[in-house]
């Protein structure tokens, strides 16, 4: 399909008629020789004198290719271009930042998975992390890690298979003992603010009680929900254990509802899988389609014809001069 930039471009068409048929002829005053036979002159050569200046008359050919070399000026600057095929493309329309605790306790081996097997919390949330990340291909994702400090293994990426890769590398204790849910929460809003996309949903999993963070995770909740951050807490482990072996269950519900998340608790590898499994129905997978027509110009086209007349002319009006000078 071929359009033009400038349509408005052919109303100039007319143009050189317009300026023929209206505007008068130009006319310039030059020296002229008088001679007392100019009677006998014109009577013998069986002429009219006429006054005014004498305009010479084109040849069809000049007239042809005159005309012709505007109109393709005249395309060239209306600036036509094909248009392609649409072309479709969709990206993601919300942020998501995964955020799981790797303190000490993760190492904990009471995480029963689908075999009835106890095994570490860490490795029962990873594989159900890994299988929740493979399922939101095109989703824009960020990974943080936290102890006690907060680290971003990923900022924002649509290339799930890297947060999968830095996911499985990571082990209990990399970023130390502690538990800092504040800090990790912080950390999400900073890297958060690194995009223009309002939809934004962290998940933040723990198995324990802050305990390292310099900001409390209530305070960082506040700020959270003022950063338009939705919060999906999950809490792993024993609520009943003691010290920084407990998880603090009423911390992570109140995180959740100062931001208008959900809470959810996981005692095993089922119940967290199926969490998760919400957690994709309250939250599916966000895109916006944006299509687009590629653009191809064409304006060079009418004007090397445009050259290739004129140079063509210019030549055959050159050889019949040539022509007629010799005969």
């Amino acid at each position: 399909m071929i359009s033009f930039v400038f349509p408005w471009a052919f109303l100039a068409l007319p143009l050189p008629w317009l300026i023929w048929r209206f505007v008068p002829a130009h006319k310039e005053t030059v020296p002229a020789i008088r001679f007392p036979f100019f009677r006998q002159v014109i009577s013998e050569a069986q002429l009219t004198p006429a006054k005014g200046a004498v305009i010479m008359r084109r040849s069809w050919l000049q007239v042809i290719a005159a005309s012709l070399i505007w109109i393709l000026l005249v395309i060239a600057i209306s600036q036509p271009e094909r248009l392609g095929a649409p072309i479709e493309t969709s990206k993601s329309a919300r942020d998501l930042i995964l955020a799981i605790d790797i303190s000490g306790s993760m190492d904990t081996r009471d995480f029963t998975d689908a075999s009835n097997e106890n095994v570490q919390r860490l490795a029962g949330v990873r594989d159900v992390v890994r299988a929740f990340v493979e399922g939101r291909e095109g989703d824009r994702m960020a990974l943080i890690v936290f102890g006690s400090k907060a680290y971003l293994q990923s900022p924002l990426t649509e290339d799930t298979g890297t947060i999968v890769e830095l996911l499985d590398q990571t082990e209990v204790g990399m970023a130390g003992p502690h538990t800092a849910i504040g800090d990790a929460i912080g950390l999400s809003i900073r890297t958060f603010e690194a995009s223009e996309i309002e939809q934004r949903l962290l998940i933040l999993l723990s198995d324990g009680a802050d305990t390292a963070s310099r900001m409390s995770p209530l305070n960082a909740a506040e700020i959270a929900r003022g950063a338009g951050v939705e919060i999906f807490t999950i809490a792993v482990g024993d609520p009943d254990a003691t010290g920084e072996n407990r998880v603090d269950v009423a911390a992570l519900q109140d995180i959740a509802n100062r931001t208008s998340g959900s809470y959810f608790f996981a005692a095993d590898q089922a119940a967290l899988d199926e969490i998760y499994a919400r957690i994709d129905e309250l939250a599916p997978r966000l895109t916006e389609t944006q299509s687009f027509r590629p653009r191809q110009t064409l304006h060079h086209i009418p004007l090397i014809l445009a050259m290739f007349i004129g140079i063509g002319t210019v030549a055959q009006l050159q050889l019949a001069s040539h022509r007629k000078m010799r005969a």
